[in-house]
Formats: structure tokens, sequence, C-alpha cells
């Protein structure tokens, strides 16, 4: 018998969560019938059916005020399955754009980026098109989900871009909200020899299946999902709700290729590493694998506190071999026992210029910090993949918030990289500049305290200048994130940073500026561990001189070959401490500011 324990103590019930199922769920008695308000606001209707509300909204042009009055505040929650976030300046809003592995055609990108430009317009009273003193207006992000973002639509111009969306079949349809996220892959999929097979085909079936299902749009918490055949990990299983790697078995005979899954990955305030299950899974099995569960997810997840209500806790909680047996009661397939994992190690950078396995065929991976550019840079981009690469050629999207070319001749890689985009996004940046990764930040986002793309930016580009790093090392990965929601993955970094806001005490009194909580050491792969937050409340402009003390005592103390994140972690905590207290700059000196 398996057993679901709620997170609170107290006298228990216990209900069958699902018919004939041999799991229950155990909770107390005010548990029992109470669920979070998000909840409440999804029992009061559909989520998905909000996208039909979308085009009276538009229709009517209603501000944001109309639309609460129409349909209660519950509906900025929903909206969420549109793909649509309201932004902190009222009457306008950010757009995720679902792209399945990352893949995309020439003319998907283009669209992309035309819309951008047409539509992701600052209106005058917030600057215009010198909103943002870096890149002005008509700018887009990608993610560390490989989607693409966009600022200032309003909802009268949500149909347009649906309707162009639709032509090169784009949805932005539960790119945000509890269902299935966009699904990840490796960009580099059916290009490199380092992969054991092309699941790209898993990637679009699997997300296929979850888009507009509305039996698993309604999910305890968002659920995320990620598929590669590469055997470098490099869309990231071990912090998804699923991953799944590329394994082998012998069945029957027969040597076959599938999956090995792992389970209840993920970031924010409760980390955690995914789990392994002992399962294979045929290419051919793993849509209904993800079914089975997304199923097991939306019948014993947490529905009553939102802050403990993603998949990660229920696995935690059941542990894996139980919430394995609740995968296998749930699953119409045979699921045989592991086969041999073939995954080597971990590695997100695709950057530079690459050759495929295909004779005469490049793809180049061009370095976006912080993962935002103009959408008229982006436009250029797609009529450049398709100008100078084969029929097959695309646009891929990475988890560094990076983006290749792909299908490029021999012959044609210099004209490409002639480009005026190809000059500003660099296939051979510095290495602060190739690791750096950032959220939106406090410019757009609710939750974040600090500004986040610009200081990401402008740091990495300053770094590159001020430090010099070994000539083995080509990356050094930087993550900024404006809260502690890890939407920029700090905790995997070699350097993270968390945002807040700080209170310094001097002689002249207090003085409140933004800063960053400062961790070192993180990585995936076969020695995966979460960094260390060594210092917190580290005012921003102190920020720069500790990293050239750390870099100082890492370059003249490393072992050959040793990354930074190793160093890191030989060294005592303390220690770093007192290395980065060494700066010119008052390290130390502050604390959170609310503390």
């Amino acid at each position: 018998m398996g057993w679901y324990y709620s997170l609170n103590d107290g006298l228990q019930n216990e209900y069958p969560c699902c018919g004939t199922r041999r799991y229950f769920c155990r909770r107390t008695n005010d548990e029992v019938g109470r669920v979070n308000t998000v909840e409440q606001h999804k029992q009061e209707k559909h989520p998905l059916d909000v996208v039909d509300d979308v085009y009276d909204y538009a229709d009517a042009e209603l501000s944001f005020e109309e639309i609460e009055e129409r349909a209660g505040g519950g509906e900025w929650e929903r909206l969420k399955w549109a793909g649509m976030y309201a932004q902190k300046q009222e009457g306008y809003f950010m757009i995720r754009t679902k792209v399945p592995g990352g893949k995309l055609t020439p003319a998907q990108a283009e669209v992309i980026g035309e819309v951008t430009d047409d539509l992701a317009v600052a209106p005058e009273e917030y600057g215009g098109e010198e909103q943002n003193e870096l890149w002005g207006d008509a700018y887009l992000d990608i993610t560390t989900r490989q989607d693409i973002q966009k600022h200032w639509i309003r909802v009268e111009d949500v149909p347009e871009m649906w309707d162009r969306y639709d032509e090169v079949g784009l949805t932005t349809v539960q790119g945000c909200g509890d269902s299935a996220r966009n699904v990840l892959g490796c960009p580099a999929a059916g290009l490199d020899d380092h992969e054991c097979f092309n699941a790209q085909p898993v990637i679009e079936a699997v997300s296929d299946f979850f888009t507009e299902n509305r039996e698993y749009a309604n999910l305890p918490r968002k659920f995320k999902i990620t598929i590669t055949g590469c055997a470098h990990d490099c869309a990231q299983s071990q912090i998804n709700d699923v991953g799944l790697v590329p394994a082998k078995k012998a069945i029957d005979g027969e040597h076959l290729y599938g999956f090995h899954a792992r389970v209840g990955g993920g970031l924010s305030d409760g980390p955690r590493m995914g789990s392994e299950l002992d399962v294979f899974i045929r290419p051919e099995d793993a849509v209904e694998f993800c079914r089975a569960v997304a199923q097991t997810f939306k019948e014993l997840g947490d529905r009553n506190n939102r802050g403990v209500c993603r998949m990660r806790y229920l696995v935690e909680q059941l542990g894996p071999e139980t919430f394995e047996e609740a995968v296998r009661d749930r699953c119409t397939v045979a699921l045989p026992t592991g086969g041999e994992n073939l995954t080597v190690g971990y590695q997100g950078d695709h950057v530079g210029v690459h050759e495929q396995k295909q004779d005469g065929l490049n793809y180049v991976g061009f370095n976006v910090i912080a993962g935002r550019m103009g959408g008229d840079e982006f436009a250029a981009a797609a009529r450049a993949a398709e100008t100078y690469g084969t029929e097959d050629a695309s646009v891929r999207l990475a988890t560094d918030q990076n983006f290749l070319i792909t299908h490029i001749p021999d012959e044609n890689v210099d004209d490409l990289l002639a480009e005026p985009f190809a000059r500003e996004y660099s296939p051979d940046p510095g290495p602060f500049s190739r690791g750096a990764v950032g959220c939106t930040g406090n410019e757009f986002c609710n939750y974040a305290i600090i500004e986040t793309k610009k200081r990401t930016k402008r740091w990495a580009r300053e770094l590159d200048d001020r430090i010099d790093i070994p000539d083995d090392i080509e990356a050094i990965r930087m993550h900024m994130s404006g809260c502690s929601a890890s939407c920029a993955q700090p905790q995997i970094a070699d350097i993270g940073f968390r945002g807040e806001t700080v209170k310094l005490e001097d002689e002249d009194g207090d003085d409140i500026v933004e800063g960053m909580d400062f961790g070192l050491g993180g990585s995936l792969g076969a020695d995966n561990e979460f960094l260390d937050w060594v210092e917190s409340a580290v005012p921003a402009d102190s920020v720069i001189p500790a990293l050239e003390q750390l870099f100082e005592a890492y370059s003249a103390d490393r072992d050959d070959g040793e990354t930074f994140y190793e160093w890191c972690r030989g060294v005592d905590n303390d220690e770093l401490r007192s290395i980065m207290q060494d700066a010119d700059a008052p390290v130390a000196r502050g604390v959170a500011h609310g503390d």
C-alpha cells in the first residue's frame, strides 16, 4: 500500500484519490475540501476557456480595470494559459511563445521577429523607442526554457499576433499556468555526433499531446518536461519535473534505444535534483509515460499549500520507488526496468562554429547576453538562415539564452558571420559573456527585487575586459535572478546571484541599495551540485571587485584543468568569504533590508 502524506501533522483522513487506484491520500481534517486561491480561480472557469475571452477583450479594447470588472480578479491567473502575464505597467502584457525543443523554421523565426518589431512597442509615457537604454523597445527575450517572451503587448493586439502565428504553426497557449510548459530538448538535435538518436520528433509528439488538452491543463502546479537523445544532457534533465535521457536495452534479443527517466527535479526555494526511476521507455511510449506521470501528479499533488505544490515535493514525500509504482499503476504500456544509461555529462553550451554530422554542413551558435535582442535583429537572423543555409536550415533556441543557425554549408559560414547581427551576437565571445544568463528583472516582473538584464550585459562585458581567465576555460556561467524564483537558474551556475535590497550602515546613516545573495560552485552533470550561498546581501557595486579577488585567487591556486566551480568546492566557504572581503568595497557591510 502506498501513501501520500501531507506536510501538515495532525489527525488524518484517508480517502482514495482515484476510483480503483491502490494509492490513497492522507490529509488533515482541515485540509479536506480546502484548496488554495489559485485552485479556486481554476474552479470558477476552466483556464483554457480564457483564450476565447481574450478575443472579446481585444474586440472591446478593455482596460485592465474593465477586464477585472467583467471576469473577476482570478482572470489574471487564468490568462497565463493564453501565455499572458500582466506586466507591472498596467495595460500591457508579457506574452510567451512556446518553441518545443527550441526548434524554429526560418519562417517561424522571422514572424516572431516581425511581430516583436510591430507590436512589442513601448508607449511614449514609458519612453517609447528609448524605453530601455540598451535595447530601446521592440525587443524579445530568449528564455532558459527555449521560449520567446515579448513585452509591451496590448490586449487588442493579441488576436493579430495569434493570426500571424497560426500561419506558421506557432502558439502561446499554455506558455504559462499550471499545465505542461514548453518541452525542452537539445538545440543541436539531429546535428551533433554526441547524440545517441534524434529526440526532436518525441519532443513534438509530447508537446502536441499536452497543448490544449483540457484533461491535463489543470495540474496542481506547472509541469516541466525535458527530452533528449543527447549524451551531454543539454536539456537539463536533473532540474525538471520529468527528464527523459538516452538509454539502450536488450529486449527479446533486440538492442533498442530509448529513455531513462528522472523525476522531481527543480529549483526556486526548494531546489532538488531529479531522482532516477527504474524504467526503460521506448520512444513510441514516451507520450504515454509522460501522461502517466502527469496523471499521478494530477491525482496526488498538493492543491492546498501553493508553496509546496510542485511535483518535486510529491516525489520527495512519496520517495522515488513509491512514485514509480504510482506511475506504473497509471501507465497503459509496459515499462521494462532500466537498461544502460548513455548520458556522459552535461554540456549546455553550443556557442561557436560547429561541424554537423552531415558532411560539409555547420551550425553556428550566437551569444545573446541575458537572452535579449531586437525583434528586427531576430528577423534578420531568420532571413540569414534562409539565405545561407540549405532547405533544412533552422533557428534553434538554447537553454543558456543563446541561439543557433543550422545547416550552413562550409562555403557560406564566413558570409553568415559578416552579417550585422552576427557582430553584435558574436559566436566567439569572452568567457563571462558566453556564460551570462539573466531573468526579466524588476523592469517588468512584479516579483523581481533588482534590475537584471542591463546589469547582466554590462557586467559580463566589463568582467571580460577586467579579468584574465585561464585559456582552457571557455565559459564562466554567471546567472542573475531578480528574486528567489530562480528563473535564471542561479543554483546551477559557477556564480549565482539572487536579488536583494540591501541596507548599508555607515557613519552617514543607512542607505538602501540594490544587492544580491552571492553563490558559488553550482553545476549539472556527473558531478552535479547546487551552489552554496557563500555571502548574503552584497551591494551590487561590490560584486565586481569581489569577483576580481576570487578570480585572482583561482588563477593562482587552481590545478591544471580545474574549472572555477570545482575550485570553489575545494575551498572552504569561510575562506571564499575572506577572499571576497579583501576587495576594496563593502562586500560584507550590508544586511538584507527588512531583516
